[in-house]
């Protein structure tokens, strides 16, 4: 009986020991999981900004694609509501399409970037298409500055809150956890959404989206030794028929199989599990950011009651400053340099703008690596920063992936109202016979067949060397006084002549930069210019009349200054271009040639006077120095466009070549509203004087003797822009229309 006793009395302790087993710690340990789901995961923020009201001791985060950004930066120290802070204040535009801001690229990467609308991979003969929209760089760059408090942190359980997060090897499809390493790199690679952003190398495994294989990682969060898990889900349901109206859209759906079915056994696995209402809105709906976030706060609040029994924090979290502004400047003792094959540390460096052992703003160092990143000489450019041994301030490691593709097929089309009808093909080469060289040749084929030759051995601070061949072609009714003295139009009674102007430009030159953003080029010109009409024949046996047929040799010098925002809509920065040719030979035809030179110059400021509306101011001047026989060189202005040759000025109310003279000064203001995103109504009005000698004469501070004003309507589509001018000349009592489709070239 008492044996019987015994056995019965351990079995019921047994039972109670067991009972006390299954029951949870008295201090248990709160794990966060968070989805991925692109602009959908701002809904993380939500979430994260009740539990930092309700005080909850989060141990562990786990996160794939966006929900690996945002628990990262909750788990670097930030709080729900700093989050929120930084997250409304970004232009995810700019972030995820890797915009780079004009000033980053140097002037001549802009002149020969800003008139292709398609750029494609071209090697051994065969197209390729790029391999992502975006590199991802200003992504990692932005999370390279919010987590610099962190930087010395190899081992993620080492952050204020242990993190890990998901990433997919696209070679062999094994869902890779990122726990140690570059904690931006691999939060980077965890987003790294298929098609939108390039895969990114870690240890030789080439990493994109978490989400392909593991989107909500709650089994490896469990396996950290967590007691409790909050879960977030933020990834889509399955769309009806009436939804699906376009291919990715059905793509979308199919992908959408695996993690839903996934979500079905993970959901019941969390604890606490929130799934905020977010069937509205789209992975790219980040212009729908605040209502995201708030919805993300409404479904947390609606676990309340769960989530105030969990273990609250005891100690005020010290969190980091999350204005960026404040990170002005950061000090950089040494740079390490990987992975640079072909191009050497002064180049990177040089475009940098670093040399080590120094301060730097924040800001100059982001415009540095844009202007590496703008070079696109390199697939990836990573970097770390580490605290220094025994000096204040940080060591910086620098690894880069050079680029593979060294020849790129470029393409564009146009239209003007002087070269009419165009379509560009353009080839360009890098690394033609040294590595920082670029070889880029434009054949223009349409109306007037043209091209245009250029190579460019950059060096950057240093002198660069350049040669450049440029052939232009059109016809035109313009001014006889450009070719005919005031004795020969008396003679004849020609006003206008219907010219066609052949022009060959070959040039010679050194440039260097200083001071950042001045270019300084000098060098030799040899122009070949040929001018001949039909409208005055000399005998019966010709039926044009040959003006202009000589080779001129020049020596010529250029300063330029250029910080607009963007070349044909600029709504701040100042640019300056100053060019003084001296010609000091010229062939046979031009019998009575004198050496002479051409001086000009153009300044201009563009400001915002709101978000939309914009001023751009310009004043511009040029004089002739020297023998006047030659007057085909001489200015002439009228028409609208960019990249005129020669003398050529644009000049509103006027057509093309209509104003000539050996000087004249010129001042423009214009007016630019944005009615809508890249939908612009202009307002511009110029004034002018120009003849011979005007500086001498004093002419040139009378009133204006020409006025010409303008209203416009242009889109700036990836074309380049689409515009329609309509013009009026109180002088002439007489309107002009200007139209012009696409990049200038």
């Amino acid at each position: 009986m008492r044996i019987s006793f015994v056995i019965i009395l351990c079995f019921c302790w047994s039972l109670t020991l067991g009972a006390q087993n299954n029951q949870l710690p008295s201090k248990p340990k709160v794990g966060l999981v968070l989805s991925g789901g692109g602009a959908k995961g701002f809904a993380h923020i939500g979430v994260l900004k009740v539990i930092d009201s309700l005080g909850i001791k989060i141990d562990y985060i786990a996160g794939t694609s966006m929900g690996a950004i945002v628990g990262s930066l909750y788990a670097s120290g930030y709080s729900g509501k700093q989050l929120d802070s930084i997250f409304k204040s970004l232009d995810f535009d700019n972030v995820i399409s890797d915009n780079l801001p004009r000033s980053a690229k140097t002037f001549y990467e802009r002149d020969n970037t800003e008139k292709y609308a398609v750029s494609l991979p071209f090697n051994k003969f065969k197209l390729k298409l790029p391999s992502a929209l975006s590199r991802g760089q200003n992504v990692f760059n932005l999370l390279t500055k919010l987590t610099l408090h962190v930087s010395d942190v190899e081992d993620f359980d080492n952050l204020p809150i242990p993190f890990f997060c998901v990433a997919t090897n696209v070679e062999t499809g094994e869902a890779i956890i990122l726990d140690s390493g570059n904690l931006p790199l691999c939060i980077t690679a965890s987003g790294a959404f298929p098609s939108l952003f390039r895969p990114v190398n870690i240890d030789g495994r080439l990493l994109i989206d978490g989400g392909v294989v593991n989107n909500y990682p709650i089994d490896e969060l469990k396996a950290k030794g967590m007691d409790i898990i909050i879960g977030v889900d933020v990834q889509d349901g399955l769309a009806s028929r009436d939804e699906m109206t376009s291919a990715p859209d059905v793509l979308l759906q199919i992908n959408n199989f695996r993690t839903i079915n996934d979500m079905k056994l993970k959901s019941k696995k969390t604890d606490i599990y929130i799934k905020p209402d977010i069937k509205d809105f789209s992975v790219v709906s980040f212009s729908e950011g605040n209502k995201i976030i708030e919805n993300g706060k409404i479904a947390a609040l609606e676990k309340w009651q769960e989530l105030s029994q969990l273990p609250k924090i005891r100690e005020i979290k010290d969190h980091p400053n999350m204005d960026l502004r404040s990170r002005d400047s950061i000090r950089i003792n040494g740079v390490a340099l990987n992975g640079n094959n072909r191009y050497t540390r002064s180049y990177v460096l040089g475009k940098l703008k670093l040399k080590g052992d120094e301060t730097v703003s924040y800001q100059d160092f982001d415009r540095g690596v844009n202007n590496l990143i703008a070079t696109n000489n390199f697939d990836a450019f990573h970097y770390n920063f580490r605290t220094s041994k025994n000096k204040d301030g940080y060591d910086l490691a620098l690894r880069l992936e050079e680029n593979k593709v060294t020849t790129i097929l470029k393409l564009g089309i146009h239209y003007d109202d002087l070269y009419k009808s165009a379509a560009l093909v353009n080839l360009t080469k890098k690394r033609l016979l040294f590595n920082n060289d670029l070889a880029s040749l434009d054949v223009i084929l349409g109306d007037n067949v043209r091209y245009n030759f250029e190579y460019l051995i950059d060096k950057g601070f240093y002198w660069s060397i350049g040669l450049r061949s440029r052939y232009n072609q059109f016809e035109k009714n313009v001014n006889a006084e450009l070719f005919l003295d005031e004795t020969q139009i008396a003679n004849t009674g020609i006003n206008k002549i219907e010219a066609k102007l052949r022009d060959q430009t070959n040039q010679f030159y050194l440039q260097t930069l200083f001071r950042k953003d001045f270019a300084l080029s000098i060098g030799a010109e040899h122009k070949r210019l040929n001018i001949k009409s039909e409208t005055i024949t000399i005998n019966s046996q010709t039926d044009e009349f040959l003006f202009e047929n000589t080779d001129y040799f020049s020596a010529f010098g250029t300063l330029k200054l250029d910080t607009y925002d963007d070349k044909y809509y600029p709504s701040k920065g100042l640019y300056f271009s100053g060019d003084f040719h001296s010609y000091l030979l010229a062939s046979r035809f031009n019998k009575d040639f004198e050496e002479f030179s051409i001086a000009k110059a153009e300044m201009g400021y563009a400001f915002c006077l709101s978000e939309r509306l914009s001023v751009n101011l310009q004043t511009s001047g040029g004089f002739k120095i020297g023998d006047n026989a030659t007057r085909t060189l001489d200015f002439a202005l009228g028409g609208y466009g960019n990249n005129l040759i020669n003398n050529f000025i644009p000049f509103l109310g006027y057509d093309f070549i209509s104003l000539t003279g050996n000087s004249y000064v010129k001042a423009y203001v214009g007016l630019d509203y944005e009615v809508f995103n890249k939908n612009h109504i202009t307002m511009e009005a110029n004034w002018a004087n120009v003849d011979d000698g005007i500086f001498e004469t004093g002419e040139w501070l009378t009133l204006p003797d020409y006025r010409g004003y303008a209203l416009g309507y242009g889109i700036d589509t990836f074309l380049g822009p689409v515009q329609v001018k309509y013009s009026y000349s109180p002088e002439q009592r007489e309107s002009v229309w200007y139209f012009n489709i696409g990049f200038w070239f």
